[in-house]
This record gives C-alpha cells, structure tokens and sequence, in this order.
C-alpha cells in the first residue's frame, strides 16, 4: 500500500479521492525536529509552506518517491538534491493562482480606501470621533485609470493582469522569461462575453517610473532582494506596493525608509521576514495592510491544490497501491 504523510495538511476532496483509490492518507502533523525519524515509513510526502524539506529529511526518506509541495514556490524544498536521489518534486502553481492575485487586490483596495486604517480606528474612536475619522479617510483614490505593475508575468502575473484590466487599470509587466502573454477575460462559466488582450512585457526602469501599484509574484530569490533601496529610488513617488509573493524579496529595512520619505505611500503585505514573527515596526505601522501569510488560503484554492495533488500522485503510481 502507497503511505502519504500530507504534513501540513491536504483537504479533504483530495485526501477522499487517494484514500477511495486505496492509499494510506497520514495527516498527523509531524514536528520539523521529529520528521527525519518517521519518513522513511512514506512513499509521498506532501508539505505546504510550513515543513522544510532538507537534505537530512530526504536522506531519511529511504522509500519516498515524491515530494509534493501544495501552492506556488519549491522553495522550501531541497528539490536539486532530492531530484539527485531519484525522487520526482512538483507543486500546484495553477490551483491558487487566482486567490493570491484577489489577495493583491484586496491590498490595493484596502490601501485606495484606507480601509486597514480605518477598520483599527472605528472600533477605538468611531463612537466619539466619527467626523474627524471620516475627514481622515475621505482622500482615498479610486483603481480605474492607474497604472498596475506586475513584476513576475506567470500564472499568478497573469491573473493579476486579468482582474487589473477588467478594472480599467493600465497594465505594464516584467518577466525575463516571458515577451508578450495573452489575457483572456470572461465572465466565469459566460459563453457570451468574452475578449482577449496581449499584454507585452517592459524593462523593470520603465515599470518603476510609471507605476501607481507595483506587485510581486515572484519566487524566493535565496540572496539578495529583488526590492532594495536601488529599486525604490526608482520608484515614482506615492507608490504602493503589494507583496504576496515570499518574504526575503523585498528588503523589509528599505521599505520602511522609502515609507518615511514619502517614496511609497503604502505597502500590502502577506508575507515577511522572520516568519511567524515579523518585525514590530511592520506590523504597527498605520500604512501597512497586513495579512498573515493567507495568500491560497480560500477554501476553492485549497480543493483544487488537494485535487490536484491527488492526480498527479495518482498518475505517478498507477495503479500500483
């Protein structure tokens, strides 16, 4: 019988459709400290963003044959070295596409309409200081005719853009990989509207010069941040910018002095250094919209991860249980 150790978690569709196919699903969660001492009982490990797959744990793992990551990013996976050892690494970029780009917007939105200053106000002063809070938000500017940088033209990128155009956003994207992506936009399940956009991809300068909202879908660099003070300083003044994609692409120090000059007047923030205890400094700040790291954490996005991790799991074996 194939053993799954699902470590941080699979939903329960995809867990159903392994365990009707007749394989073994664990969803215990196993301490990083106590893995290496109980991998080598599984055939697949499934990780999310939480387990380190290092090279201890998979010299451990003496019977794995796969490593599954569900979500974006590998990571937090030795995957050169775990592919060196014969073992097959995948994740599920596509099933979460759409909720980390909605996340994106969430951000700008909140940050437009000050909605994470005023949701910290109304509950302290709302009831005694009702006209001075709605003086202190009503300066808020509407998505419609600004200009969205996408920095990272992927799936992720390209929902992003998708949700941009549809809103009236003007649309520059920088990818090194990618020279011109097609967009379609449609309603969801419409067969009578329907259009399609070629978006062409720019020089990373021109996106700094032109942006009103710059977001990152990009992976984990491993070194230098791909938002430093050199960026910023390109950056046209009153910027906001969204990160969804993983802490350690944007130099966190940089940021909060770009926010004290007045260079970005806003930053929406999933994901941080020092994860799960991100800098004071980040989480008081009053022009942070923050998040905890919730970027493919709908309930659709995690059916379609576990579903697609059981098929191509599935696939894999055959219908060798």
């Amino acid at each position: 019988m194939i053993k799954i150790l699902a470590n941080d978690g699979i939903s329960p569709d995809g867990q159903t459709l392994l365990e009707e196919a007749g394989y073994e699903v664990d969803t215990t969660r196993i301490p990083q400290a106590d893995l290496p001492g109980v991998i080598g009982q599984y055939d697949v490990l499934i990780v999310r963003s939480a387990t380190k797959v290092t090279k201890e744990v998979i010299d451990a793992g003496t019977n794995l044959k796969i490593i599954a990551r569900g979500g974006v990013g590998l990571d937090n996976i030795d995957t050169d070295y775990a592919r060196s050892k014969g073992i097959t690494v995948f994740n599920t970029p596509a099933a979460s596409s759409q909720a980390v780009a909605e996340l994106a917007f969430a951000h700008m939105f909140s940050l437009a309409r000050f909605l994470h200053g005023s949701n910290r106000a109304m509950p302290v002063s709302g009831g005694t200081e009702y006209d001075k809070l709605k003086k202190k938000f009503s300066d808020g500017i509407q998505l419609r005719g600004r200009t969205l940088g996408i920095i990272g033209f992927g799936r992720i990128g390209q929902e992003a853009a998708r949700i941009g155009i549809g809103l009236g956003m003007n649309v520059l994207a920088v990818d090194p990989m990618i020279d011109e992506a097609r967009i379609d936009i449609k309603p969801y399940n419409s067969e009578y509207i329907t259009m399609a956009v070629s978006v062409p991809t720019v020089e990373m300068d021109e996106l700094f010069a032109k942006s009103d909202f710059i977001t990152l879908h990009v992976p984990f660099s491993g070194g230098t941040p791909i938002i430093g003070k050199a960026q910023f300083d390109k950056m046209k003044k009153g910027v906001c910018l969204i990160n969804t994609s993983r802490g350690g692409t944007v130099d966190e120090e940089a940021l909060l002095e770009a926010m004290a000059s007045g260079k970005v007047a806003g930053a929406g923030l999933d994901v941080f250094d020092f994860e799960p205890t991100p800098r004071p400094e980040i989480l008081s700040h009053p022009n942070i919209s923050l998040t905890p790291h919730i970027g493919a954490s709908t309930l659709e996005a995690q059916a379609n991860i576990g579903l697609e991790l059981a098929d191509r799991i599935l696939a894999f074996f055959g219908d060798d249980k």
